[in-house]
């Protein structure tokens, strides 16, 4: 990775978790100037992802605190550098995951920077100039333009849809796909599959959950993992299953429901190791495989898939100061499917006198330490 000479910095008010009990507060913090390869945008929603949770509380033992989340960021450009050519002030634009990567790699030639060894992310990352990366939860974002990319479908959308594609699920045949999880991911899941013509069995443990899977999503069948019975009864029916789940489970009983040579797919993120007993692939010849997000190029087939469904993610929308409401509901799976912050939806009078105070204490503790 190539490191460049920082930029000056500029002060930005957020959100931000500056301990492991995770919670959120105002947060004042520094963001480089725009540079010459930089867009500045001006942030108005950002999705709240489940792995925001995940770094805020350090549940992955890799935070670097205080960490600003969010990387389901969209906006408005307000500036742009001197190299840039294809953004312009006043357009809408968005940012996934990913921060910077080297360009070099054999993974950023080949267009999957994604994958690329030294890949930073939107938050919680290490950019080119050596400066720690803050995320979505904040008023505004100086990003690469070689990096820009609405709000849950730059992470939950695109994580889903390339799966599907991978496995050459888009104009194939009717298949019978296999959902686990209907949260954030696993709805889009489902109407990505839907679009792409597929038969689609939703799989969770909430019978509370197959009403609206079925007759609101469009799912055509649901299964309670739970239930010995039903899953005996749909034992080798499944040509391909998403795993959106981010807790831990094991993936025994679900590689059962495969077909033989059946494909399981991985893009939930549980904090702890599942199991993988081996002879469910063994006797099934079956496939277990891992995917994260997706590439530029494939956020913009992404998107363009959702414009011509007209597949958009079910969300609610928060203000910033119940981000920390919005998490504690999201860990009793009480959301359906994505919160999605509206970062000026609040009057900031009090947040702003608030910030103000706390970046007046910094100078004057810079002052006395000169």
């Amino acid at each position: 990775m190539t490191k460049t000479t920082p930029n000056h910095t500029q002060a930005v008010s957020g959100w931000a978790a500056l301990d492991s009990s995770g919670k959120i507060t105002p947060y004042i913090f520094n963001r480089r100037e725009n540079g010459v390869n930089d867009v500045t945008i001006k942030i108005l929603y950002c999705g709240i992802c489940h792995s925001d949770l995940h770094y805020a509380k350090n549940d992955w033992g890799i935070t670097m605190y205080p960490v600003v989340p969010g990387h389901e960021i969209t906006g408005i450009v307000v500036e742009v550098g001197s190299n840039v050519t294809n953004f312009k002030t006043g357009d809408k634009v968005g940012v996934g995951c990913m921060s910077a990567s080297c360009l070099q790699c054999e993974s950023c030639k080949n267009s999957e920077e994604n994958y690329c060894d030294k890949v930073q992310f939107t938050y919680n990352g290490v950019f080119w100039d050596g400066s720690i990366t803050y995320g979505g939860y904040s008023k505004m974002l100086v990003a690469d333009y070689r990096k820009p990319r609405a709000a849950p479908l730059l992470c939950a959308g695109v994580t889903v849809f390339c799966p599907m594609k991978d496995n050459n699920l888009i104009g194939s045949p009717r298949k019978n796909i296999g959902v686990i999880g209907l949260g954030g991911l696993g709805h889009l899941g489902i109407k990505f599959a839907k679009a792409f013509g597929h038969h689609v069995t939703v799989i969770s443990t909430s019978l509370s959950k197959e009403k609206e899977a079925k007759t609101k999503l469009g799912a055509d069948d649901f299964i309670v993992s739970s239930n010995a019975q039903q899953m005996q009864s749909r034992q080798k029916t499944l040509d391909f299953i998403l795993d959106t789940v981010s807790a831990k489970h094991s993936l025994g009983p679900y590689l059962e429901l495969l077909k033989v040579k059946g494909t399981f797919v991985i893009v939930g993120a549980p904090d702890k190791p599942m199991g993988l007993p081996a002879f469910p692939l063994i006797f099934g010849k079956r496939t277990v495989k891992g995917s994260m997000i997706g590439n530029i190029k494939e956020t913009q087939e992404m998107l363009d898939i959702c414009g011509k469904y007209n597949i958009m993610c079910d969300i609610e929308i928060v203000t910033p100061d119940r981000i920390n409401e919005a998490y504690e509901r999201i860990e009793k799976n009480d959301i359906k499917y994505r919160f999605v912050i509206d970062i000026d939806g609040i009057e900031f009078v009090l947040v702003e006198r608030v910030l103000f105070s706390e970046l007046k204490f910094h100078l004057r503790k810079e002052a006395n330490r000169i």
